[in-house]
């Protein structure tokens, strides 16, 4: 049994929710179709004439990447073109091409956690929030003898999390009342009665996130035809969101020797660096891909140190002058999501005993030479 696209991508979304993407990223399906069976996944940062070669040589028909094919709005495919010729040979080879991008960046175990991961940082936190998730309050009337099967199936669903707390619930205890109308199919009571029900409130939190499936396990676990229940939202922060980390090396260290610790986790055989290299630094910011216009969030977190790509050379002044050290490996660090994303693939295939299989690329898609 081979998976569908559409599962393959629902697996990314579980991971990294397209609701997380800022607004206009172009994330999804960009090329092909959700309902053909996937025998091979290819994971790579780009998609480039190389990766598509590799594709068709390994009977990939599902690239998942991180770069957009199309990242700024196509009025025509021209193939006769480079990036026409891409999508042509994609599509006369049958190949569907998705791409997971600042949702990527932003998601809990994302890139960005995956770059603060591999400097060992601790006490990780959100360099820039993006946005900050809402937090509802449910409320809802179970019947006495019912109230422990909905309790279970609301909490394993996601409600009740405050904090390093599950199961966060108050119940109380009170009468319900109802009379069941013409066409009814009451689970107490018979039609034109009033009756009077031992109830109890069930009250609970809900992230936004996890709204749907909450409500989903609820009417499902409930007994009642047409379950009472309130819904408002609360004004009190829930879970943040952001691009980039910051977070502290164990003990501090040297400019030099951090520039090389570095080049060797995220396997970069130069960067260019703005500061002093004498320097001690120990609280650092990382964001993977273009990061400059992000700086102030750095000098603002109180970092020691800011490491991203793309870095222009006035924003290589202001650090300069702000004392902020900037390291630049570079934007093709991302490419540190190609083998874990493809391990996590290849753990949900495994549990589904699916027939596809996943690999990661063996391109190098860097387009800068070091020499």
């Amino acid at each position: 049994m081979f998976a569908k696209g559409a599962t393959i991508a629902q697996w990314i979304e579980q991971f990294a929710p397209k609701s997380l993407a800022v607004p206009n990223d172009p994330i999804g399906l960009q090329i092909g179709s959700f309902q053909k069976e996937v025998k091979k996944v290819l994971v790579t940062l780009d998609v480039t004439e190389k990766v598509v070669d590799e594709a068709i040589a390994m009977g990939v028909n599902f690239i998942f990447a991180h770069h957009a094919v199309m990242f700024r709005p196509m009025k025509h495919i021209q193939t006769d073109t480079p990036s026409g010729s891409l999508v042509e040979k994609c599509m006369k080879h049958d190949i569907a091409i998705y791409i997971a991008h600042t949702n990527l960046d932003i998601a809990n175990g994302g890139i960005n956690d995956m770059l603060a991961d591999a400097l060992s940082l601790q006490h990780v936190g959100i360099l820039h929030t993006t946005f900050t998730e809402s937090i509802y309050k449910l409320a809802v009337f179970v019947p006495e003898e019912n109230k422990e099967e909905v309790f279970n199936a609301v909490c394993h669903a996601g409600a009740g999390s405050i904090g390093d707390y599950s199961h966060c619930t108050f119940q109380s205890a009170g009468l319900g009342t109802f009379s069941p109308l013409a066409g009814s199919q009451p689970y107490i009571g018979k039609q034109g009665k009033l009756e009077t029900v031992s109830e109890v409130k069930l009250e609970t939190v809900v992230p936004e996130s996890k709204l749907k499936k909450v409500l989903h396990a609820m009417k499902k676990a409930h007994p009642y035809e047409e379950v009472a229940y309130d819904l408002y939202v609360l004004n009190v922060e829930g879970k943040a969101y952001g691009l980039g980390r910051v977070g502290k090396l164990e003990q501090p260290l040297k400019l030099a020797d951090f520039v090389q610790m570095v080049k060797q986790q995220f396997d970069v055989p130069m960067l260019r660096v703005v500061g002093n290299m004498e320097q001690q630094v120990q609280k650092i910011g990382v964001l993977g891909g273009s990061g400059a216009k992000y700086m102030s969030d750095a000098i603002f977190k109180g970092c020691d140190a800011y490491i991203t790509g793309d870095i222009d050379f006035h924003t290589a002044q202001d650090a300069l002058a702000a004392g902020l050290i900037l390291i630049d490996p570079g934007h093709h660090i991302e490419k540190i999501m190609i083998q874990q994303m493809a391990a996590y693939l290849e753990e949900r295939l495994l549990e589904h005993k699916s027939n596809t299989k996943v690999v990661g690329t063996a391109q190098n898609t860097e387009p800068f030479q070091f020499v």
